[in-house]
């Protein structure tokens, strides 16, 4: 049993986001690794939210998560005006930072899925630096391209073989939910999506400054960092998200 228990959900939209702290995330999934379980943990903000509404492989993937996360300021905003007032914003990256922290002090191995190899390189020499105890069982840069049944078999079974007790899972959302639904009960491990953390940590993208991460910006700090690929993204999802938010919250109220 977790030292940490999972007593209550919040449902915004159509995901249910755990009431939990970052410390309480780390230690649910140090004691699931050290308890051998099999499991995955989504970090959720708008855009997997939004594509969530459109995706039934993706919704099916968050409703059957052992733990959602809310890893965006609005997704937080939502859980307090829905009744969580205390809840507190778990952001991937950092999640990914103390998992390597408690895994380095519990001995804990991880592994890494997803990216470049030359990310993954970069990511290892920021990780051993920053946690010299940490034993990272293998890092794999799979191809950017859906996996044929033989291919899939062998990346599982090498990730088995690793010893790896936590796999910490980079391959973007929607993918990378998917992947780890798929994957529950094969890979032997507590599996983490971590989304653009690869990237944070190797040091390939820079976090917004602290007040437009606290006011709720960062998405915006990101879009005029890689305009081309986001902005579609953001300047249809985030809208359409506060407008379903806001249905949601008035039915709910009057309903109540």
């Amino acid at each position: 049993m977790s030292s940490v228990e999972l007593d209550r959900e919040v449902r915004v939209l159509e995901v249910p986001l755990a009431t939990v702290d970052n410390d309480g995330a780390v230690s649910l999934v140090s004691d699931w690794a050290h308890s051998g379980r099999t499991a995955y943990v989504c970090a959720v903000n708008v855009h997997s939210t939004m594509e969530a509404a459109r995706d039934l492989g993706l919704r099916d993937a968050l409703q059957h998560a052992d733990l959602n996360v809310p890893d965006g300021v609005p997704i937080v905003w939502g859980m307090r005006l829905l009744g969580a007032p205390q809840q507190e914003r778990v952001f991937g990256p950092t999640l990914m930072w103390e998992v390597c922290r408690r895994a380095a002090e519990s001995d804990i191995p991880i592994a890494l899925y997803g990216s470049t190899d030359e990310t993954l390189a970069a990511l290892q020499v920021t990780l051993a630096q920053a946690f010299p105890g940490l034993r990272i069982a293998d890092a794999i840069s799979p191809a950017f391209r859906p996996l044929t049944d033989e291919e899939d078999a062998v990346m599982v079974a090498r990730l088995n073989a690793s010893g790896a007790r936590i796999v910490f899972v980079g391959l973007g959302a929607p993918k990378q939910e998917k992947w780890m639904a798929q994957h529950r009960g094969r890979v032997q491990a507590v599996m983490l999506g971590v989304g653009a953390a690869f990237d944070y940590h190797a040091g390939n993208i820079r976090r917004a400054p602290v007040w437009m991460q606290h006011a709720g910006l960062e998405w915006l700090y990101r879009l005029i960092q890689e305009p081309r690929r986001l902005w579609r993204r953001y300047l249809f999802n985030n809208p359409a998200f506060l407008i379903r938010l806001g249905v949601q919250i008035l039915r709910e109220r009057n309903q109540s």
